[in-house]
């Protein structure tokens, strides 16, 4: 993994394995930045999606393309920095992972084409104009499916706890899931259940959260993923499990740290179908002309020895249903 520019600036080059290239200009390399808050080693999976899209199109790593991963390590107030270093070395196109990452590549350039990946509501969020014509130099794709999609771990906690009546919800706030919030609350409400939200900024907001669910008794969360949330999935599952609370994510990444089920869209999948936009982009098309998509594939995924330590038996109408079960 070599160094770029500042220490934010982290090539994936010698860690993933090389693409295989024809058709492509000659002599020309590519470079795309990968703009994210997490540090290297947590979104490897992701840049690598990104490039089996980009080796299937045709590109050769380090012969025709060049792919490097732009990082604040965990820290959003660097974002601004990382942007800038993207904008100033130059890079041909900006890939960038969740709205905060988004949010401050388009402040740093109106210029430099973006694709967006992991986005919630870039219209609500002003990143873009329309999914159809997003309008200036970004577009991509966006996790938004229709929010009832996201009210789905509602119901599948009630088939798990059939008398539940509270459900919390550990959010990262201001990230564009206000039409989620809408849907799963009407969802809730069909089910006889009280959603509790709590807003999730830092490390200690989670221990207090977690004080107040053990204080008000409540059996069951939901864990709704941010740039910043994203980082504590591992200490949220594991709190879970030490509290023997019922938990639901979004992520796929969540029942894989510990967490009992996750249901949502493949973000691998988007990482890979962002190639394709990638690649328009690198023959020429304008990104105000390319239509942001919207996830086409999701899953469902329970981790069944999170269940057994947790005492509790998964409907078999449930686990049919799963698109992989942990054991």
């Amino acid at each position: 993994m070599r160094l770029i520019g500042l220490e934010v600036v982290l090539a994936l080059a010698l860690t993933l394995t090389p693409l295989a290239a024809e058709g492509q200009q000659a002599g020309k390399v590519y470079r795309v930045a990968v703009m994210g808050l997490q540090p290297a080693q947590l979104a490897v999976p992701f840049i690598h999606a990104l490039r089996e899209g980009l080796r299937d199109l045709g590109y050769v790593e380090n012969r025709t393309l060049v792919l490097d991963y732009l990082t604040a390590d965990g820290k959003p107030e660097r974002m601004p920095e990382v942007a800038a270093d993207a904008v100033r070395l130059g890079y041909d196109v900006i890939v960038t992972s969740t709205n905060e990452v988004t949010a401050a590549a388009k402040r740093a350039t109106s210029t430099v084409p973006i694709v967006m990946v992991v986005t919630a509501d870039p219209v609500g969020a002003g990143l873009i104009a329309s999914l159809a014509r997003p309008g200036g130099n970004l577009t991509g794709l966006t996790t938004d499916a229709a929010p009832e999609v996201y009210a789905k771990p509602i119901e599948f906690i009630k088939e798990i706890l059939p008398r539940v009546a509270q459900i919390a919800v550990l959010r990262r706030p201001g990230t564009g899931w206000d039409q989620v919030w809408s849907a799963a609350s009407d969802v809730a409400r069909k089910l006889s259940i009280k959603l509790r939200p709590f807003d999730i900024r830092t490390a200690a907001d989670i221990e207090t959260a977690f004080q107040a669910l053990k204080a008000e008794r409540v059996r069951a969360f939901m864990f709704w993923p941010g740039s910043v949330t994203y980082t504590f999935r591992k200490q949220v599952a594991d709190l879970a499990l030490k509290d023997g609370l019922v938990s639901a994510s979004f992520i796929r990444q969540f029942p894989d740290a510990g967490g009992l089920l996750s249901y949502g869209p493949h973000a691998f999948d988007l990482f890979r179908r962002a190639a394709v936009h990638v690649d328009k982009i690198l023959k020429g098309a304008k990104p105000a002309d390319l239509p942001v998509e919207q996830p086409t594939k999701f899953e469902l995924v329970i981790n069944l020895k999170t269940a057994k330590a947790l005492g509790l038996t998964i409907p078999q109408s449930l686990l049919l249903r799963a698109d992989q079960v942990i054991e």
